[in-house]
């Protein structure tokens, strides 16, 4: 007499793992297992059971900068009818972007040697027990740092990663860093470029030269149609002496809004830095302090802006170089009283 025999049972492994299922009926026979009927049946794990994502700073896509505080979210929800229970999430973080010392975790504990992250059933009531189509959600806090060393071409268009494990489910994510750009700007009397004239400290109604020195570094990435701008006081002018002469061309000046604006270009990853060089320049302004600026030290130069496209996370990247005053903070010669209109 015929019949048709069941086998029920449940396989673990990874999402698209084959795995073979293998069923025997015999019987025993003094001691030894006589084997009737053997089938073998290859399946494969089409979805798991929990599905992984994750925000920083509430974006799926977010691009870091330099010095950001991130704030990580990772969302994991049970895709089947059982509920799972006494869970743990591993996190481990891979970039040398990250500040491990900024690192808050109210829920985890942080492995500073292999730098993870492990959140326990004991402290996230979601990890403990998670029902069929439950979501539960771990957190925690992390700051870039602001500059990290460049060692070799292997350190351009940066990334941070994390991996996260829950169960039997494994889910990589990357983050585009942008670079950092910056512009120095700084104020001399004294100096070798031009040779500037008139009273120090200067004084009310009469005229006294200056020279502008703008200095770029870009870090991690390249960056196109970089540019820098400016704006003049009202009783500030340019003289007209440039150096180096060759960027006179990208350099102009509008006289109804005051504006500077130096069309630097494109900038390589590491130009400015560690000792590899980046576009420069230095231009001379005349300033006469008026009546009224007695007693005070006066920007003779506005806030100087940087701008461009980096070319790895395509974002506008902006920065600033604070103003300059006639206190000239980068001239050693000028102390005290001596930036102070007379």
């Amino acid at each position: 007499e015929g019949g048709r025999i069941e086998i029920s049972g449940r396989l673990t492994g990874e999402v698209s793992e084959e795995k073979v299922f293998q069923a025997k009926i015999g019987s025993w026979q003094s001691g030894e297992f006589i084997l009737l009927k053997e089938t073998n049946k290859g399946i494969a794990i089409v979805k798991p059971s929990l599905y992984v994502s994750q925000q920083i700073n509430g974006n799926p896509q977010y691009v870091a900068s330099p010095g950001d505080l991130l704030h990580y979210q990772i969302f994991f929800k049970n895709l089947g009818d059982e509920s799972l229970s006494n869970l743990s999430l591993i996190c481990k973080l891979e970039s040398k972007a990250f500040d491990f010392e900024t690192l808050r975790s109210p829920q985890g504990s942080f492995t500073a040697g292999d730098n993870s992250l492990i959140f326990d059933w004991k402290k996230v009531p979601e990890l403990q027990f998670l029902d069929g189509d439950q979501e539960g959600e771990v957190e925690f806090w992390i700051e870039l740092k602001d500059e990290w060393p460049i060692e070799s071409s292997s350190d351009k268009n940066p990334v941070i990663k994390n991996n996260v494990y829950v169960s039997q489910a494994k889910e990589e994510f990357v983050n585009k860093v942008n670079s950092k750009l910056v512009i120095l700007q700084k104020g001399y009397f004294e100096e070798e470029v031009f040779g500037n004239s008139g009273p120090i400290p200067p004084r009310a109604g009469e005229s006294t030269t200056y020279t502008i020195m703008w200095q770029i570094k870009n870090f991690y990435n390249d960056v196109n149609n970089v540019k820098i701008k400016a704006n003049l006081p009202r009783n500030a002018e340019l003289t007209g002496n440039i150096f180096p002469d060759t960027e006179s061309s990208k350099f102009a000046f509008d006289s109804q809004s005051r504006e500077i604006v130096w069309q630097v270009g494109d900038l390589k990853m590491s130009q400015g830095v560690s000792g590899t060089p980046a576009p420069n320049i230095s231009f001379q302004i005349k300033f006469t302090p008026t009546g009224d600026q007695r007693g005070q030290t006066p920007e003779i130069i506005g806030t100087a802006e940087i701008s461009g496209e980096d070319q790895w996370t395509k974002e506008t990247l902006k920065s600033q170089g604070p103003a300059v005053t006639t206190l000239l903070p980068d001239d050693a010669t000028i102390t005290g009283e001596k930036g102070i209109v007379q």
